[in-house]
């Protein structure tokens, strides 16, 4: 069995009256370590233990952090994950949790990463979080689940950050003969390398990320991100922090379900009318996150 599990696909009724159309969630906040990012990352950790590998390295603070740390706990492998400073103490206490050894090492995710790599030896396996084939793989089996039910969407809404989950449902569509399915691929307006990557129509490196929306935070989006945008139609918004946030509140209130601000930042599309006019049924993939907590929520929002 793998170590994801099959995720409920629901409409919601309340969402649905609000943009005037039927909208389904596909709930990946319910995975075991709290997001979607299991998939890929534990498809990719069972293909490197199964090669032999006896130790995993990450470097990543957050949810694929989490992934690979529960991942390892399953399959009884021993895990490496490098955060940067800025990676909250919350986070630090769900890996620990996991039995995961922590390095904090630098002041940016590059920074961790690099160090990440110097860790490995010849018995270790590097999980990238988002810009691995593995990856992509392992996340296309959620457009598998939706394709079973016997649902087809008129357009999926999801966030982007390095573009790992994009590049996962686009293939997962592909795959299931739904290469005329749109993608509304949103990020918050500080943290918008896809957004900068298709005006420019190459990857670029952003100066920065200014958001809140962190699990976005990816300075470059993956290439095969950029290239899915060529081969699916693929359209990009962008939201601000308060609408990612206020986004989440609504969550929490309307299913009981608390997400982090990149997860919200696919849900405060529903709030446009006019993104969504071309479309009769729309999929919001619930990505998740597992590090979200509603007094920080309440905090950045000036609550």
């Amino acid at each position: 069995m793998p170590l994801h599990i099959h995720t409920p696909l629901i409409e919601s009724r309340p969402l649905s009256l609000s943009a005037g159309r039927p909208v389904w969630l596909k709930l990946e906040a319910l995975q075991p370590c709290g997001s979607f990012k299991l998939r890929g990352v534990g498809h990719a950790c069972e293909t490197h233990h199964a090669r032999g590998a006896r130790h995993f390295v990450s470097s990543s603070g957050g949810n694929a952090g989490l992934a690979v740390a529960y991942a390892g706990r399953q399959l009884g492998v021993a895990v490496t994950v490098v955060v940067p400073e800025t990676t909250s103490a919350r986070a630090i206490e769900l890996l620990r949790l996991e039995d995961a050894r922590v390095v904090v090492h630098g002041a940016s995710w590059q920074e961790a990463n690099a160090h990440a790599q110097t860790l490995l030896g010849p018995d270790d396996a590097f999980i990238h979080p988002f810009d691995d084939p593995l990856l992509w793989a392992g996340h296309a089996s959620m457009v598998d689940e939706v394709a079973a039910a016997g649902f087809k969407p008129d357009a999926v809404v999801l966030s982007v950050g390095g573009g790992g989950l994009l590049s996962g449902v686009v293939e997962g569509l592909q795959r299931n003969g739904w290469g005329d399915v749109p993608v509304l691929a949103v990020e918050t307006e500080g943290a918008a390398s896809l957004h900068a990557a298709m005006a420019a129509g190459h990857t670029v490196e952003l100066a920065g990320i200014a958001s809140v929306a962190t699990s976005l935070g990816a300075k470059r989006v993956a290439e095969r991100a950029l290239a899915c945008t060529r081969e699916q139609p693929v359209y990009s918004h962008l939201v601000s922090d308060r609408e990612a946030l206020l986004a989440c509140e609504r969550l929490l209130h309307e299913h009981r379900l608390l997400v982090e601000p990149a997860c919200g930042a696919a849900l405060a599309l529903l709030e446009r009318p006019d993104a969504l006019q071309a479309y009769g049924n729309v999929l919001v993939i619930v990505c998740g996150g597992a590090t979200a907590t509603l007094a920080q929520i309440r905090a950045w929002l000036g609550q």
